[in-house]
């Protein structure tokens, strides 16, 4: 269902199919992570920290557990030490690629304009 489907009905925007997809890749950290991870897949913490760079370990933490926890991405911690946790998309994750695609397309059609 599109964007059509629900003009002149939204009284909260979380109601909408819209609004579960803001809150689930919604904020300043998340779809970058998604397309690290889509990029570079499977990844260690420490790696995608130095890829975003200017993000702060607590957010990167907590932006990898919301992933996680909203089913798209998957944490995979190896029982040795050093501990070793990798992460990777999961295919509900994937589904998004095209989006982000369509994205990366517009960018380019429209960055130097």
């Amino acid at each position: 269902m599109g964007m059509a489907a629900y003009k002149g009905q939204v009284k909260n925007i979380q109601d909408t199919p819209f609004g579960y997809t803001l809150s689930v890749i919604g904020g300043k950290w998340k779809m970058v992570i998604i397309y690290l991870l889509a990029e570079n897949q499977p990844i260690r913490f420490n790696e995608l920290k130095r890829q975003i760079g200017s993000i702060t370990f607590k957010i990167l933490s907590s932006q990898l557990k919301e992933l996680e926890s909203d089913g798209l991405i998957e944490r995979k911690e190896y029982p040795q030490i050093p501990p070793k946790v990798e992460y990777r998309l999961t295919t509900k994750a994937e589904t998004l690629l095209p989006v982000l695609e369509g994205l990366c397309e517009w960018g380019a059609r429209n960055q130097n304009k």
